[in-house]
């Protein structure tokens, strides 16, 4: 009688430690599970470029500021990714990049001092290649028609009217069907010095493919 009250109360140990056992090591997997999920979920939910918001999928985030007169440099974010910072050049500072990022190239246009050796450069770009654009200090002193055409045939709405000293962005698609709405230049009235006009900017998020819609 003793021998079998003392079995069942043995059994009934084991059991309890086995349910402890695998409670606890549920409880742990769960919270490892959690944990991880949670970081990912951070990871996903910040913006990049300091957006205000995520991009869609297929979507790059994008974000251009010219610069401040000819001191403070422009400064051209790209799918979390600066560029165009701590080395920049007067003139046109641009960025190719291709659809699936294989390819980024940083250029200084008006480093090269013949203008066809710029009008060269611009003719390698490939269609569906992502160019971004930010002015620094003067863009006109080089600039050719044939380089604005250029740059109406990648999107751009506003190039033909840049001036001596205007401020000017632009983010467009070589071979763009559509204007980009990722374009400004500076007024006239924001010229504040010295009559130097003031920085402009343009932020959002750009397709990685042609034929999906611009956002802005």
């Amino acid at each position: 009688m003793l021998l079998t009250a003392a079995l069942h109360l043995a059994a009934v140990i084991v059991v309890l430690l086995i349910t402890w056992g695998i409670s606890i090591n549920s409880f742990d997997a769960q919270e490892k599970v959690e944990t991880f999920l949670g970081k990912i979920s951070t990871t996903a939910s910040v913006p990049k470029c300091r957006l205000s918001r995520l991009c869609p999928p297929q979507h790059f985030a994008l974000h251009i500021r010219s610069g401040a007169a000819n001191v403070v440099g422009p400064n051209i974010c790209f799918d979390g990714k600066i560029h165009v910072l701590n080395n920049v050049g007067p003139g046109l500072n641009i960025v190719v990049v291709n659809g699936d990022l294989s390819t980024m190239v940083i250029f200084f246009l008006l480093k090269i001092k013949d203008p066809e050796d710029i009008l060269a450069y611009l003719k390698e770009i490939k269609p569906g290649m992502i160019v971004l654009v930010a002015s620094f200090d003067d863009v006109t002193k080089k600039m050719t028609d044939e380089m604005r055409e250029i740059f109406v045939g990648m999107g751009s709405a506003l190039i033909k009217s840049v001036k001596h000293r205007d401020s000017w962005v632009f983010a467009g698609r070589a071979g763009a069907k559509s204007k980009s709405l990722f374009e400004k230049v500076s007024e006239p009235k924001t010229n504040i010095y010295e009559g130097w006009p003031e920085m402009v900017e343009v932020a959002g998020c750009f397709p990685r493919n042609q034929t999906d819609r611009l956002t802005d």
